[in-house]
């Protein structure tokens, strides 16, 4: 028997008016967003619903906006019985609190806190990522321990978000460096990312700190069901190790690809996405 998947988007998934049919149309919604304000202590809402793109792009609105809107649409849906969850970066929160491993409150608390503790890190040391398309990913992982030998300068594979999509992150100069020798040795397109930082590289090392810090202060439940978590692409139920792999997650890179191809291996044929936008969507149906 075929078995169901339900994923969460991370950052980039944002747009202006997010969320604003799901509160109009359902009252359980209306509660839900009324509670994020005031656990945030601000009207995320009104952000969401009225703000412009410029200001959901700040990793502190981006963040938390993605994940109530994420939580509010798994919480909503009827007859919601995952087989499996899994969420890309940002979204294994989401993920988390959809499969009942953390309540709505202390999810959005974490998220708020990484996203500070994230803006923080990028605040204090220029660096930057970059979209490397229709390349060998054996080859990207060569040329950035190349690049950051050469240089002294840090530079590692990111995101494996598909076949043919790896982002890498680093320092500006090293970044600059390993997109040039990668277009040289035959990528279809390397593109410079509009975002403040390295994320998932050792520049989140101060970062990764302090979300240590407030998961040893949340409680975890054990989950519905298994969650596919960025840092191992496997199944994952013990509290334990879904906590060490959500700090990890910060400086690690995110395996989306290998945890979808795992998730095929593993008889899941069917995957859902819950949030805004329908980027997952899109990079699981090119992983084979």
């Amino acid at each position: 028997m075929s078995k169901k998947a339900y994923v969460f988007p991370g950052q980039g998934s944002q747009f202006p008016g997010m969320g604003k049919e799901l509160y109009d149309s359902n009252d359980e919604a209306k509660v839900l967003f009324k509670k994020a304000d005031e656990v945030l202590g601000f009207e995320i809402s009104k952000i969401m619903f009225e703000g412009t793109e410029e200001e959901l792009k700040q990793t502190s609105i981006t963040q938390p906006a993605i994940f109530i809107h994420s939580v509010i649409t798994a919480f909503t849906l009827e007859n919601f019985e995952p087989d499996a969850v899994a969420g890309h970066s940002l979204g294994e929160f989401s993920a988390l609190v959809a499969a009942g491993a953390l309540s709505f409150e202390d999810g959005l608390l974490l998220v708020q806190a990484r996203a500070n503790a994230m803006q923080k890190a990028c605040d204090g040391e220029p660096s930057t990522m970059a979209a490397i398309l229709r390349f060998d990913d054996e080859k990207i992982e060569t040329i950035c321990k190349e690049v950051s030998a050469d240089l002294g300068e840090i530079v590692v594979p990111a995101n494996y978000n598909t076949i043919g999509q790896v982002v890498i992150s680093g320092s500006e100069k090293a970044v600059d460096e390993a997109m040039q020798r990668m277009t040289d040795a035959g990528a279809l397109k390397v593109v410079k990312l509009n975002v403040n930082g390295a994320f998932h590289s050792p520049f989140m090392e101060s970062a990764r700190a302090d979300l240590a810090a407030k998961i040893d202060e949340v409680v975890f439940n054990e989950p519905i069901c298994p969650i596919y978590q960025n840092v191992v692409a496997e199944a994952v139920t013990e509290i334990d190790i879904i906590k060490v792999n959500l700090i990890a997650q910060l400086t690690s890179p995110v395996k989306w690809t290998q945890s979808i191809q795992k998730m095929k291996a593993e008889g899941f044929e069917a995957f859902e996405e819950l949030g805004p936008g329908k980027v997952l969507s899109g990079l699981i149906r090119k992983v084979r």
